[in-house]
């Protein structure tokens, strides 16, 4: 009895070669075989990307502004009447140990600033007038878009400085316009940027607090912004309300305007499993169609199958041939998913001006994602044409 003959031996490289050969025999087919993949890794790295570029620019914004400021308000009586700030209240705060600023601004009650004298009140509420000390701007970090802040000369005349949203709803964007407030007209001197720390100074038009004295203000705080050292901000926040209130430091409330971009920086970061789920989702999807076009793919290649089977090739040389192509064609796919994602998040993070930063986890993941997705898709095809026998491979049907 005769021995068998050995199988033929191929390298890894021929074997690669034989595998990438199938591709190129159908290029239409692979490329678009490899966009399912390509689309799911680009939408993993995209959302990823956006994500975390937005959550670079805020904690940076986050770090510019500080996490010292605090912010003081009046609460509610047990009656469930609004409360009033103490007046007073800025010289005992700026005496607390840590503090090295305290600045406010007051609700001129009854006073609303508008485009013009033809406006009726009917018609719309206008843009809130509020008195504000001259350093409000210097405690709130805040900058002048157009013009200048209000200081101890402005102050004692009719001049305002409107915040973003106030400008843009009167329609006016640089300083050296009028409005008119209370049955007079106040030259603007100032518009100001967006004060992220303090929305309600963007919607408010800002007088002196002199001169709003004489239109009837009563002086009282209605927010008090105050500025503490990073050591010190917590033991602030603890005795604040007992320091502006003694009597019912239950009627004053105190919050860091910081926390709000804090939290909504962990949102973000939240939402990356969900984009990553999005991504998984679509990948998943493009594995299906790879495994799909492969098991085709065995079907049509039948007789070069036989063909090989009967010059020598072993069961495991077909099934690794196989997976090589299905792998090959996810990790194609996967490239240009990676690239597809990266040039979105890049150029996004370019348009809106943000800190280019690499998605390095979704990156990765995608990347791993693809070349995963391709083994497992190409398994079962790989099985099914090794299975086959060369006689039955060579049959025509």
């Amino acid at each position: 009895m005769k021995p068998l003959p050995e199988p033929a031996r191929l390298r890894a490289g021929d074997l690669a070669a034989v595998g990438i050969d199938g591709l190129r025999g159908r290029p239409l087919r692979a490329v678009l075989s490899a966009l399912g993949i390509a689309i799911g890794v680009a939408a993993m790295i995209g959302l990823v990307g956006i994500s975390t570029v937005s959550r670079a620019a805020l904690m940076a914004e986050i770090e510019a502004l500080g996490t010292n400021l605090l912010t003081v308000e009046p609460g509610t009586t047990l009656t469930g009447k609004q409360s009033k700030l103490p007046t007073g209240a800025e010289g005992m705060v700026s005496r607390v140990p840590g503090v090295t600023g305290v600045s406010a601004t007051g609700l001129v009650e009854d006073a609303t600033a508008r485009r013009t004298d033809k406006i009726d009140s009917k018609t719309t509420s206008g843009v809130a007038v509020q008195a504000a000390r001259t350093n409000l701007l210097g405690t709130l970090n805040g900058t002048v878009a157009s013009g200048a802040f209000l200081n101890s000369a402005t102050g004692q005349y009719p001049a305002v400085v409107l915040g973003s949203t106030a400008s843009e709803r009167l329609g006016i964007d640089r300083a050296g316009g009028h409005i008119y407030i209370d049955g007079q007209w106040f030259l603007v001197v100032g518009v100001l940027d967006d004060v992220a720390l303090a929305p309600e100074i963007d919607r408010s038009a800002l007088i002196g607090w002199d001169y709003a004295t004489r239109m009837g203000f009563d002086g009282r705080v209605t927010t008090l912004y105050e500025r503490s050292t990073e050591s010190s901000v917590e033991a602030v926040r603890a005795v604040l309300s007992y320091t502006v209130n003694p009597e019912h430091p239950e009627e004053v409330m105190v919050s860091r305007p910081s926390d709000a971009l804090t939290a909504q920086a962990a949102a973000e970061r939240t939402f990356n499993s969900l984009f990553f789920g999005l991504g998984a989702i679509a990948l998943l999807a493009g594995g299906v169609g790879i495994a799909n076009i492969m098991v085709i793919s065995v079907l049509e290649r039948r007789q070069e199958i036989g063909l090989r089977r009967s010059l020598g090739a072993t069961r495991g040389q077909i099934r690794l041939q196989f997976l090589t192509e299905s792998v090959t064609l996810s990790a194609l796919g996967g490239i240009a998913g990676v690239g597809i994602g990266l040039a979105t998040c890049l150029g996004y993070a370019f348009y809106r001006d943000w800190p280019l930063v690499l998605p390095g986890s979704a990156i990765v993941g995608g990347a791993l994602a693809a070349f995963a997705i391709g083994a497992l898709a190409g398994v079962y095809p790989a099985r099914r044409a090794a299975n086959l026998t060369p006689t039955e491979a060579l049959a025509t049907s």
